[in-house]
């Protein structure tokens, strides 16, 4: 099982021992990118969905401390498309 694979249908920001999707909890897809098949929890979200976010990654671009920004498709809620990757903050 390679890297890519291992992450798919993981979610996002979760442990790493127990970061499978948890009943109840709302979630998005993540296309492309450094963060390819992980899932984002937007569970409890006001109103929407965000329609950008900037998650912190250490296998895009700029390495650890990077964001890899995603943007929410207009057709579909349930997923996020990548844009870029961008240095983290200063």
């Amino acid at each position: 099982m390679d890297e890519t694979e291992f992450m798919r249908g993981r979610v996002y920001g979760a442990d790493h021992d127990d970061a499978s999707p948890r009943p109840g909890r709302a979630y998005a897809e993540l296309v492309g990118g450094p963060l390819d098949g992980l899932l984002l929890d937007v569970t409890g979200r006001p109103d929407a969905v965000p329609p950008e976010v900037a998650l912190t990654t250490e296998i895009g671009r700029y390495g650890p401390g990077g964001r890899a920004v995603y943007r929410r498709r207009p057709a579909d809620a349930r997923r996020f498309d990548w844009v870029e990757d961008t240095p983290g903050a200063s």
